[in-house]
């Protein structure tokens, strides 16, 4: 299967979500969105639920790209790493929530299609924070799989704040201040 096909199939897919929301949209609404025929779509993925779920993997596993990476950079500092990967959550939840009221329903991890994929990224997030915690250290009593429950929890909060964008970098730099027991630099 060609990916690049199966990437506009996916692209097509986001498309209509963000006009229709994820119960309206139809395997014709894809299609047209693409230019093709409905059997066309049909050769990339098995129906509209499938085609949903490999946008919502698509767009998660972008994000725990970026998340990934900025883990694994060694030139930074790990206040730094930490924050690149909160980050990641927090400009994914930026794109689906600023596209369209409908774009938000690909990270409820209620829902019966994205709920897998959702529960897998947060997983996966805090795995790679967890991993921070305990290269850096943490203060007190807390371990570092609970920092990293505390950091998701931050971002969490910060998504339904409308300043929300503005709060996350002096937010995780208190935060992080206390969890690692020492001053971070400021982020810019």
């Amino acid at each position: 299967m060609p990916a690049d096909r199966l990437d506009e199939v996916l692209d097509a897919t986001y498309e209509c979500l963000t006009r229709y929301g994820v119960r309206r949209t139809t395997m014709d609404d894809i299609a047209s969105a693409m230019g093709v025929s409905r059997s066309a779509v049909y050769q990339y993925v098995r129906g509209k639920d499938d085609a949903f779920r490999r946008l919502a993997g698509r767009l998660h596993d972008r994000a725990l790209t970026q998340a990934r990476r900025a883990a694994a950079d060694q030139d930074a500092s790990c206040a730094t790493r930490i924050r690149g990967v909160l980050e990641a959550k927090f400009d994914l939840v930026l794109q689906l929530s600023g596209d369209s009221p409908h774009t938000a329903e690909l990270l409820d991890e209620q829902a019966r299609l994205f709920a897998g994929i959702c529960t897998g990224f947060t997983t996966d997030l805090r795995s790679l924070l967890t991993a921070l915690f305990a290269e850096a250290g943490t203060a007190g009593p807390v371990t570092p799989a609970q920092a990293a429950d505390i950091c998701l929890a931050l971002v969490v909060g910060l998504e339904s704040v409308p300043a929300g964008t503005h709060l996350l970098r002096p937010a995780s730099d208190a935060l992080l201040t206390g969890l690692l027991g020492a001053p971070v630099e400021a982020s810019r």
